[in-house]
């Protein structure tokens, strides 16, 4: 998610950015310009959350993969009467 994110905003940033240049001189652009100084802090904020969720989620997985290695070695270890057979 995070690079499409990223590519996502800086595509709107820049369409924002174009429409201001286009209208300088009037206050819309003013208002522009205003809307993406927001912009750049709402997305710094989702890309901040989207890199701590993909850390969770990694070090999520990687307890599953320890806690399945530990399943199987203790599934190893025990013993059987068909073992003898």
């Amino acid at each position: 998610l995070e690079p499409d994110t990223k590519k996502v905003s800086d595509g709107a940033k820049e369409s924002t950015n174009t429409a201001a240049r286009t209208l300088d001189g009037w206050e819309t652009a003013s208002g522009l310009k205003k809307v993406v100084g927001t912009w750049d802090q709402q997305v710094r904020v989702l890309m901040g959350r989207l890199a701590a969720e993909k850390a969770s989620l990694r070090n999520t997985s990687g307890l599953f993969f320890q806690n399945d290695l530990g399943t199987g070695s203790e599934l190893r270890g025990v013993r059987s009467s068909l073992d003898e057979l």
